[in-house]
């Protein structure tokens, strides 16, 4: 299965170094790069969540009903959707380091152009550029991961980089509301933006191709590439053969059932939180930061579970499909919540619950693409996967509005739904990818 020994001098041959005399190298570096991934992923759901944070004041101050918001977060998946195939291919064809960076640029402007909406239709707008810039970045980690970690390392690398997704969703409501108090909630929107800026300048100094950074030492290189294919990452793959490969349907069917779920506790907590237990802007942060803090521990130990069972001697198929079901199993602990009465914190430890196994399972899911499909083609499947994901919240965020306003917040079926669709994506997955192996396209 390894061979330190043969395949770090082919690539080698194929990217030469920038020059001969490389500069001081730095121990595990592509661990580095993994910490560049989750400040990204992190800045990246700020962005997301800002507006859901503040949605209650928005709302009371500019008149929206759960319909309004509903087709504002709608119009945000829309761009989503939209750019999710092409920013995978621009990623596979402009390359991370500028691809990642002209991504980062338009999600950021978008963000603090929220802070100068000031009717519905302006913050769709925005949203709808906030989509199409953010499209780009689980592509661009996923494909990332593929290309500075061994197989053996890749799911804990995406686990670590997706908690990024908890982390955002942790300090969104810690910072949020204290800059949108002192401040404006015009001003929380430029704030969030402005972080995301930060991350272009850092990207833009520390990224290079492994191959050509002059911070990773040889040694660190030959592990990288111990146990991956040799396809030079340059090979193009056309989207007619993606559309028709059962893996990467099972891949795209994962994210069109179980995003939506995700995307309704973002988008939507803060109004259950609201509507049920009457929090305020203020109170809101304290239960939203205990649910992501508990989905950070649960991406990371999803990551690590079939990690760890790899190196029990498991199958790669065998360790991610058991650690999805542990975490699509927890996952049916949403369905209690609208029997917790009053109580505000037992809702909040079953939601907790349910937001971590989601993130564990999403970290899993991701590795289907680098585990399955030569390094040419993870961010164009990532891509599309991240479309049928977003089709799929296209669906949702407008439906979850209008049943909302229909059923004066009735939100029970809405936690039913989100407990079973895990299991049911699950059984696809196996009934389409019975086997985890490289893919012939």
């Amino acid at each position: 299965m390894n061979e330190p020994e043969t395949e770090p001098r082919v690539l080698a041959k194929t990217h030469p170094p920038v020059s001969s005399a490389r500069k001081r190298t730095i121990p595990n570096f592509r661990w580095f790069i993994c910490g560049l991934l989750l400040y990204a992923t992190t800045v990246n759901y700020m962005d997301r969540v800002t507006l859901s944070i503040l949605e209650p004041t928005i709302a009371r101050e500019l008149h929206w009903s759960s319909t309004d918001y509903g087709i504002i977060t709608g119009v945000f998946q829309i761009g989503y959707a939209l750019m999710m195939p092409i920013a995978g291919r621009l990623i596979d064809w402009l390359g991370l380091r500028i691809g990642y960076a002209a991504s980062a640029l338009l999600w950021a402007g978008s963000s603090m152009c929220h802070a100068a909406a000031r009717t519905a239709a302006q913050f769709a707008w925005a949203r709808l550029g906030l989509g199409l810039g953010e499209a780009a970045n689980f592509p661009a980690c996923i494909k990332a991961v593929a290309d500075w970690f061994p197989r053996r390392e890749r799911a804990l690398a995406t686990g670590i980089f997706n908690g990024g997704s908890n982390l955002g969703a942790i300090v969104g409501p810690l910072l949020v509301p204290w800059v949108a108090s002192v401040y404006s909630w015009h001003a929380a929107f430029l704030c969030t933006g402005s972080l995301s800026l930060s991350w272009v300048i850092l990207w833009l100094i520390f990224y290079r191709e492994p191959e050509r950074h002059p911070r990773l030492s040889a040694e660190e290189l030959a592990l990288i590439r111990s146990d991956q294919e040799q396809t030079p990452a340059s090979t193009g793959v056309p989207y007619a053969r993606l559309i028709t490969n059962r893996a990467a349907w099972a891949f795209a069917i994962g994210k069109f059932l179980t995003d939506p779920v995700w995307w309704f506790y973002l988008f939507w907590l803060p109004n259950f939180l609201h509507n049920r237990y009457g929090l305020n802007l203020i109170h809101l942060g304290a239960p939203l930061v205990a649910v992501y803090v508990g989905s950070a521990f649960g991406s990371i130990f999803g990551g690590w579970l079939s990690s760890f069972l790899l190196k029990r001697g498991w199958q790669v198929g065998t360790a991610r499909k058991t650690a999805m079901l542990v975490c699509a199993l927890a996952v049916v602990s949403i369905i209690y919540v609208p029997q917790t009465g009053g109580h505000l914190w037992l809702a909040v430890g079953l939601i907790a619950i349910a937001t971590a196994s989601h993130q564990g399972w999403s970290a899993n899911l991701f590795t289907i693409t680098s585990d399955c499909f030569p390094r040419s083609a993870v961010g164009s499947v990532v891509g599309l996967g991240g479309l049928a994901g977003a089709v799929g919240a296209v669906i949702a965020q407008p439906a979850t509005g209008r049943w909302l306003d229909y059923s004066h917040n009735y939100y029970a079926p809405l936690f039913y739904l989100a407990g079973s669709l895990y299991l049911l994506s699950l059984l696809i997955i196996q009934l389409l990818l019975p086997r985890f192996e490289q893919q012939k396209i």
